[in-house]
């Protein structure tokens, strides 16, 4: 039986892929800040799920907690990352900033971190990130998140060339999607709104086909392409 762990599972495509990957045979160690949240996730699947509480953003405390969880596992196949926050902060105020890169940026690099240094050392296994297309370019109401999904994606890439020069036997995927129904999705008037149920299915096919950049929905594909061509002195026009 395959293993995984899914951080950030509480609820939103962190749950949904849990519960994904258990109907498709895998033993999960689910991952989360809110206790309760988990032990009912847990409740459902007992069989095949293991969970530990845990706070990204408490960096340090992040090692001891994964090597627990992957020992009550059994072992790690694939490593899921979908914690994540972002608000939007017209004002610019610090606290909501703050907030945003203990989270997405030194938790992310505390469990994504981990992750890679344990597949490579067993040299076998994929790392996935459930980023935003939000990491091609900025937004002025909203600039942590988008920075720290900027962040991510070129820390990805890093690790992925890394892996390569040194021959590791790892695949790491890199999921950037659009606007999900979820806390996450910033703004109103938001088009092209998937629901989490579509999205999460989508995210697993990619995973699947060890992708290593993938745009969800599909249609977000257009969209990247358009963000990446579109000129600074154009751009810099809109919010």
């Amino acid at each position: 039986m395959k293993k995984s762990i899914v951080i950030g599972a509480t609820s939103g495509i962190g749950k949904a892929l849990a519960e994904i990957l258990i109907s498709k045979g895998y033993m999960v160690g689910i991952v989360g800040r809110r206790s309760v949240l988990l032990e009912e996730l847990y409740t459902k699947y007992p069989e095949r799920i293991v969970y530990q509480t845990l706070d990204v953003s408490n960096t340090e405390s992040v090692p001891l907690n994964l090597e627990h969880l992957v020992a009550k596992l059994g072992g790690l196949d694939l490593f899921i990352n979908a914690a994540g926050v972002g608000f939007e902060n017209e004002n610019l105020d610090f606290e909501p900033e703050k907030i945003t890169i203990d989270t997405n940026v030194l938790g992310f690099t505390a469990v994504i971190g981990w992750a890679f240094h344990f597949l490579c050392k067993q040299n076998h296994g994929q790392l996935c990130n459930i980023s935003s297309i939000a990491c091609l370019r900025g937004y002025s109401d909203a600039p942590a998140y988008f920075g720290s999904k900027s962040y991510q994606a070129s820390y990805l890439e890093s690790l992925r060339k890394r892996a390569y020069i040194q021959k590791s036997k790892i695949t790491i995927t890199d999921i950037r999607p659009g606007f999900v129904a979820t806390n996450l999705a910033l703004g109103d008037g938001i088009f092209w709104m998937a629901t989490i149920d579509k999205a999460s299915k989508q995210i697993y096919n990619a995973i699947k086909r060890k992708s290593k950049i993938a745009y969800v929905t599909k249609r977000w594909y257009i969209i990247a392409f358009l963000l990446k061509v579109t000129p600074t002195f154009i751009y810099d026009r809109f919010r």
